[in-house]
C-alpha cells in the first residue's frame, strides 16, 4: 500500500550533531578559553563517555542523582537541559560557566549537519503527494535547525516531545503527528534511528522503518529506501 504521510525523527535520522570534540572546539573558542590540544581531547572523550552531547553517544553510565531527570529528559525542556548539563558536570571543566555554554550550542544550527539524502528524499516525497512530519524527542525548538538548512519547506508539521509533555514510544506524539498530517496512521510510515522509541508508532499501526545512527559520511544514502513506499522505486 502506498504510504500518504511520513513521519521521521530529527537526530540520527535527518541530522547529525558535530563530533563532541568539534562541539567543545567551539564553545571554548566562542568563550576566549584556551587549552592545550591535548586538554582539549581529553575533555572530550570524557563528556561522550558521559553521554553529555545531545544527539552523541549514549552516557556509559547514568548517575543515580541524574536517574529520575534521565528518564524524563524530553518530556520538558527544563528536564532536558538539567539532563544533560548534569552529565558534563561529571567532567571538570576549566570554567563553570562552559556546561551552560555547550547545552547552549547544541541548539545552534552549525552544531548539526543533514543527512546527504535527506533533502532529496524529502523533497520527492513531497513531490509524490506524501505529508511530512518530524517527530522528536527533544527539548528544545529544532524548527530553526531545518530553517537554517534548507529543509523548513518540506515539512507539514513538527511534534515535538517537550511541546507535548509525551516522548516515544507513547503513541500519542505519533497519533498527533498523524493528525496533523491528515492521514490514518496504515497510511503512515515512521522513519527513525532508535528501535525502541520509534518503533512504538507500531501500536498505532504505522508502518516503521529503521535507519543506522551514523555519522554523515558513512550513511550517504540511508533514507532513500523510504521512497520505496510511496509509490515508486527509490532514487538512484
Amino acid at each position: 500500500m502506498t504510504i500518504k504521510g511520513a513521519l521521521f525523527d530529527f537526530s540520527g535520522t535527518l541530522f547529525r550533531v558535530e563530533p563532541t570534540d568539534a562541539w567543545l572546539r567551539a564553545v571554548l573558542d566562542a568563550s576566549g578559553t584556551a587549552v592545550p590540544e591535548e586538554d582539549l581531547q581529553r575533555y572530550a572523550r570524557r563528556l561522550e563517555e558521559a553521554g553529555a552531547l545531545p544527539g552523541g553517544a549514549p552516557p556509559r553510565v547514568v548517575p543515580p542523582h541524574l536517574a529520575g531527570v534521565w528518564e524524563s529528559r524530553d518530556r520538558t525542556a527544563e528536564d532536558h537541559r538539567a539532563a544533560y548539563t548534569g552529565l558534563a558536570r561529571q567532567v571538570p571543566l576549566p570554567r563553570p560557566e562552559l556546561y551552560d555554554a555547550l547545552y547552549d550550542r547544541h541548539m545552534r544550527p552549525a552544531a548539526w549537519r543533514p543527512y546527504p539524502d535527506a533533502a532529496e528524499v524529502l523533497g520527492e516525497l513531497r513531490r509524490r503527494g506524501v505529508r511530512i512530519a518530524v517527530v522528536s524527542n527533544i527539548g528544545w525548538d529544532l524548527r530553526p535547525v531545518f530553517r537554517a538548512h534548507g529543509l523548513d519547506g518540506f515539512v507539514d508539521a513538527y511534534v515535538l516531545s517537550y511541546e507535548h509533555g509525551a516522548q516515544k514510544p507513547d503513541p500519542r506524539l505519533f497519533r498527533v503527528a498523524c493528525e496533523a498530517l491528515g492521514v490514518a496512521p496504515a497510511d503512515a510510515v515512521m522513519v527513525g534511528d532508535d528501535r525502541r522509541a520509534d518503533a512504538g508508532a507500531a501500536r498505532l499501526g504505522c508502518r516503521v522503518r529503521l535507519v543506522d545512527h551514523l555519522p554523515v559520511e558513512r550513511r550517504p544514502d540511508g533514507l532513500r529506501p523510504v521512497l520505496e513506499l510511496a509509490g515508486g522505486p527509490a532514487a538512484p
